[in-house]
């Protein structure tokens, strides 16, 4: 009877010490929670607000396991301590994982909020915004594989496992060293385009002949929302092999063409009045550049060229339809005879013989 009252002891005292640890340590974390609103309603910075909306749960599994093993010298060690112990510092470590990543979020939230990619002159948001997004893919990334390995390392059994397959695994090694080469170098590039930017979130860009905007920056691809919504999904390592356009590199602003082929007799001068009066009829014009030119001619026609500015590619985009429909529909009415037209020549030879039937 003495032994099974000392064994419920043994065991009834542990898991009382961690439900009291875990009661404690969640007062306390609701204690400082709402010190922390009421503090963070009298400032105006949103950082504070971001901080409490994010590590509000990883708080609730850390200030419980910091009680617990605060009072853990307190107690006789048993197999059924070093147990609970053992799964406290599981759920301790994966709360500091969790911390981290949300930690991330604030800074990523706190960015978005301070440089807004919605903005007309967004190039500098857009450039920290992207660093910030693939950044925080890597630190989840790095801090998921130290969270898994120092959990591992906690069990002796998986410990020893893992000292003696790292101890003969030189062979190994290399084999996965070139196995993984391909999956190595993505993410080495996914992390030198997050510096380098040659493209950024919301650049507008010509990849694959097709024209759209970043959508999303990956460690291993990227999406291109292409203007009739599809999505191109390109591999990271394609902007740093390959070519390709970037008409927001280094600002937002474009030209825009339109090419009009009509004929020798057109009034240049008259075309180019008519523009200036389009453009300054429309608000996607930003008043800098109105040029009309010759750009080339063949034996039936000549090719006009109207040259325009706009504030980004899509207002570009809609300020070149809008002024070759008034172009057309300018000539159209006003000089009908200057339209492509076919030339023909017919001559009235009349030393030619008669022929009768």
């Amino acid at each position: 009877m003495e032994i099974i009252i000392k064994n419920i002891e043994d065991v009834l005292w542990p898991v009382c010490f961690a439900a009291i640890s875990i009661v404690i340590g969640l007062a306390i974390n609701f204690i400082l929670q709402k010190i922390f609103e009421r503090l963070s309603r009298r400032t105006d910075t949103v950082l504070d607000d971001l901080l409490a909306k994010h590590c509000r749960g990883p708080l609730r599994l850390i200030l419980p396991s910091l009680v617990f093993y605060f009072f853990l010298p307190l107690l006789k060690t048993s197999d059924v301590l070093a147990f609970l112990a053992r799964i406290f510092s599981v759920v301790l470590i994966l709360a500091i994982a969790w911390l981290v990543t949300k930690l991330t979020l604030v800074l990523e939230d706190f960015l978005l909020h301070r440089y807004r990619i919605d903005e007309k002159d967004n190039l500098k948001a857009r450039k920290i915004n992207t660093q910030v997004r693939v950044l925080r893919k890597v630190v989840i990334v790095v801090v998921g594989v130290l969270a898994l390995g120092m959990i591992l390392m906690s069990f002796t059994r998986v410990r020893q496992l893992g000292t003696s397959i790292l101890a003969s695994a030189g062979v190994l090694g290399i084999i996965l060293g070139f196995a993984a080469q391909r999956s190595i170098a993505t993410l080495i590039a996914g992390i030198q385009i997050a510096f380098t930017q040659p493209i950024r979130l919301d650049d507008v860009v010509i990849v694959e002949n097709e024209w759209g905007r970043i959508e999303e920056i990956t460690l291993t691809y990227v999406v291109v929302r292409i203007w009739d919504l599809r999505r191109l999904i390109v591999p990271i390592t394609y902007f740093l092999e390959k070519p390709f356009q970037n008409w927001t590199r280094v600002s937002a602003d474009i030209l825009g063409t339109v090419f009009i082929c009509v004929d020798y007799t057109v009034p240049v001068e008259a075309i180019r009045k008519e523009l200036e009066h389009i453009l300054a009829a429309s608000p996607l014009w930003d008043k800098k550049v109105c040029v009309v030119q010759i750009t080339d001619t063949t034996d039936k026609t000549m090719e006009v060229r109207a040259l325009m500015s706009a504030a980004d590619a899509s207002a570009a985009w809609d300020l070149r339809c809008h002024v070759r429909e008034k172009l057309i529909d300018f000539i159209r009415r006003e000089y009908p005879d200057s339209l492509p037209k076919l030339r023909a020549e017919i001559k009235n030879n009349s030393s030619l013989p008669d022929v009768k039937g």
